[in-house]
């Protein structure tokens, strides 16, 4: 029997109502008073030097009310990595890619606005572009930015252990490839931005954001602006996954605009501006070469990549590290060696998405083992077995894992997807057109430290018992983007108070509230979570008090549960609270009459006796990470893990995949919500087929893309979806709130390269572009062909 009474179990979401009536209010549904229309005017061009910028047309029509260029906003440097601010708000010496703003304007209506756009005359000067990621550093090369010299955004080098030692150890050695191409987060909702400001010059703008914190920042920083008279306001928000973690143009220019009309501005993206915008997956490019003793027992890791990671730094920074960090784990590895590159090209900037930075990576090494496992006549599964870590061991770049249900979800799936029953007996594939693979996984629940260096909490929360007793309103800065992170907030608030669900209500996502650095990194319901428990407790702390002191016994013997105030000494005498309570209750209907004091009244004597009862709850990691270079990046107060068994059909003929289904097991600690921790499951088997299947960002020789839209840019539909077997495991990890940590972002990771490794099976082709469109998968198999003809 369960200890808990609301926790581990499969709760309704609290905006699950809201959201299926249509009654959850967006940003682009929200009005104000006397409102204007913005639009923003961006480069027809890739790279070119901005010449001339004449606005005077556009000013000249009516309806338009400001034009706003890089005159107005100025030219202070933002971004998300202080080591790396290389934005404006719009362009004022060049434009670096086919949609960089140079311009916006606010007017009566969006029709004004789009025609007031077009009147803007820019004078170009046209610079060759850069459009190839592995080349981009070349000598030669036209450099986007003074500050990186040859296209070199960032590089990461790292070396532990002793790489030449494990090549002698080892009995075999493999070096392989993987690319990938840029992708979009195909979120439903697209950014929009409602802003306004007051007489007192308060800044106010509402956003389909997952990181208020951190945009409140940005605009701060980048308007000039006194840090706390600007609030973000995060609605209702379709999706995020990841790009919408940083601050867009939309959000700065609809400020600016602002600031410069003194009315209201709404400015949302069509579905263009979000490919335009992105700042989603990176284009990787990984080599990677992997020792192993004749036993299966890895020896050594040789690791290269290279990021193409478009016009700006954006998240670029923690993506380059990301994708050499996480490849410590989940098997024991003495020895690695990461050498990593981000450049910057003249395509729309890339930041993160779901699993960031180590997706591709992790699929490249997971291939990896199954061709190793090939040579060695081993079972994949066998060899993954064989070299997986445990909870207690630290990798060899310094990521402690303090609870690691590994095994157990190798072992999950192993039964569940009956591997051995359908792989076939001796490891080799059988080309038959169907086929199976496994893969794992290994993710932060959390980033270590906060992306501008400080001593901040990650997150606080306030939990306010109502004056009135029998409620409690939790105020946070936890952004819920569709993830569910306020369910898991009012679950654990009423787990502590001893409440129903319906008697807690969350308010979260506005800067004002509270800190809360925002929904990424899969880190809310670990570090919010716990500041949601503690908060909770320290409410519950008065409430006691206060009634205990009333009575004149200890606050120890008393408890809260199902509503009711319960002495642990047996009964006891509360008449007296009663009869105040029920004087200044009169004529109410149904107060209480029963043996225990209930939670409505044990709230309004506390408030009688104290005032506004307030919990205060925060979260902060304990010191991350190891002393080189770099070390902070992929810290983690817990890891995640994660393994899956995906089966596939392939057409031999023309090439189309059908996944037949997926068998996933996921470690996520402690499941607060069951129902939720599938959801987040499924959510990532389904963007990962879609990666490893569909999804490519499209450009034409002059980096202007060709397939901005939901028609063109393939994404999963409902009718793709195979059967989904989540299968959680818990392995109550020591840091999280009672055990809890990510499932967030960790279940993608092993997708990919269980989708590969299953389409090897079946046609004993291994593919190294991803992702695998029919016509790659028939150009592999057709080559592979050649070379066995040949041979």
């Amino acid at each position: 029997m369960s200890k808990y009474r609301i926790l581990n179990t499969r709760s309704p979401r609290v905006d699950a109502a809201d959201k299926a009536t249509g009654r959850a209010l967006y940003t682009d549904d929200l009005k104000r008073p006397d409102m204007l229309f913005a639009a923003i005017l961006h480069s027809p061009v890739a790279h070119a030097r901005i010449v001339n910028i004449d606005t005077s047309r556009a000013e000249k029509l009516p309806g338009v009310k400001a034009v706003v260029t890089h005159r107005e906003a100025g030219t202070i440097p933002y971004g998300v990595s202080p080591a790396r601010h290389d934005e404006t708000i719009f362009c004022h010496d060049k434009v670096r890619y086919v949609g960089d703003e140079i311009a916006a304007v606010a007017a009566i209506d969006q029709d004004t606005a789009l025609e007031a756009i077009n009147l803007i005359k820019v004078d170009f000067e046209e610079i060759p572009v850069v459009l190839d990621g592995r080349t981009a550093a070349d000598d030669g090369q036209p450099q986007l930015h003074d500050m990186y010299m040859n296209n070199v955004c960032a590089e990461v080098h790292w070396h532990f252990g002793d790489i030449e030692q494990g090549r002698k150890d080892s009995y075999l050695v493999h070096t392989d490839n993987l690319t990938s191409k840029m992708q979009d987060g195909a979120f439903m909702e697209p950014q929009s931005v409602l802003a306004e400001t007051d007489f007192h010059g308060n800044l106010t703008m509402w956003s389909s954001t997952q990181a208020p914190h951190y945009v409140q920042r940005t605009l701060a920083m980048a308007l000039n602006l006194p840090l706390h008279k600007v609030r973000v306001i995060k609605p209702a928000v379709g999706g995020g996954f990841g790009p919408k973690a940083s601050c867009s143009t939309a959000e700065l220019a609809s400020c600016l605009l602002a600031l410069k009309t003194g009315r209201p501005i709404k400015l949302t993206f069509d579905r263009e501006q979000v490919f335009l915008h992105s700042r989603a997956r990176h284009q990787f490019f990984h080599t990677m070469t992997t020792g192993v003793k004749k036993d299966g027992t890895l020896t050594f890791l040789e690791h290269n990549c290279c990021l193409d990671g478009g016009a700006y730094a954006s998240f670029g920074i923690a993506t380059v590290y990301y994708a050499g960090s996480l490849l410590g784990g989940p098997y024991r590895l003495d020895n690695m060696k990461y050498d990593g590159f981000r450049v910057v090209t003249n395509k729309p900037a890339c930041g993160a998405q779901r699993g960031h930075g180590a997706v591709i990576a992790r699929a490249l090494f997971e291939r990896q083992l199954d061709h190793i496992a090939e040579e060695l006549r081993m079972d994949p599964i066998e060899l993954r077995l064989k070299n997986i870590m445990e909870a207690g061991e630290t990798t060899c770049n310094e990521l402690f894992v303090s609870s690691f249900g590994m095994r157990e979800a190798l072992e999950a799936v192993l039964d569940s997807a009956a591997w051995k029953k359908k792989r076939s007996s001796d490891g080799r594939t059988n080309s038959d057109g169907k086929g199976i693979g496994a893969a794992c996984g290994f993710f932060v629940s959390g980033a270590g430290y906060s992306i501008y260096r400080s001593r901040t909490y990650h997150c606080t929360v306030i939990t306010k018992v109502d004056e009135v007793g029998g409620g409690v309103t939790v105020s946070s800065g936890a952004a819920d983007i569709g993830q569910g992170s306020d369910t898991v907030l009012a679950m654990i608030t009423a787990e502590e108070l001893g409440l129903e669900l319906d008697d807690v209500r969350v308010v979260s996502g506005d800067s004002k509230l509270s800190v809360d650095l925002g929904a990424y990194s899969s880190r809310t319901t670990l570090m919010t979570g716990h500041a949601c428990r503690e908060a909770a407790q320290d409410a519950k702390r008065q409430i006691l008090e206060a009634v205990a002191g009333m009575l004149e016994i200890s606050p120890e013997s008393l408890d809260l549960k199902d509503g009711l105030v319960v002495c642990k000494q047996g009964e006891i005498d509360f008449s007296a609270l009663r009869k105040e309570y029920l004087r200044e209750h009169k004529g109410f209907q149904n107060l209480p009459d029963g043996p225990q004091l209930t939670f409505a009244e044990a709230s309004r004597i506390a408030f009688l006796e104290l005032g506004s009862i307030v919990g205060t709850g925060k979260y902060r990691p304990p010191p991350l990470g190891g002393s080189f270079k770099g070390a902070a990046v992929g810290t983690s107060p817990a890891f995640g893990c994660s393994a899956q068994i995906a089966e596939v059909s392939v057409d031999l003929q023309t090439g189309e995949v059908t996944v037949d289904k997926i068998t996933g097991a996921h470690d996520c600690g402690f499941a607060i919500n069951v129902t939720q921790v599938e959801g987040q499951m499924q959510g990532s088997m389904m963007m990962g087929m879609g990666e490893a299947l569909m999804e490519e960002v499209i450009y034409d020789k002059k980096g202007r893309i060709v397939n901005a839209n939901l028609a063109e840019y393939k994404i999963p539909t409902a009718l793709d979806m195979p059967s989904l077997d989540a299968i959680i495991v818990e392995s109550n990890e020591p840091r999280g709130p009672y055990g809890a940590k990510e499932v967030g972002e960790g279940a993608i990771m092993p997708v990919i390269p269980s989708i590969l490794n299953a389409i090897y099976d079946a046609t004993g082709v291994r593919i190294d572009e991803l992702p695998i469109t029919p016509e790659r998968l028939v150009a592999a198999m057709r080559s592979q062909n050649k070379r066995t003809t040949k041979d």
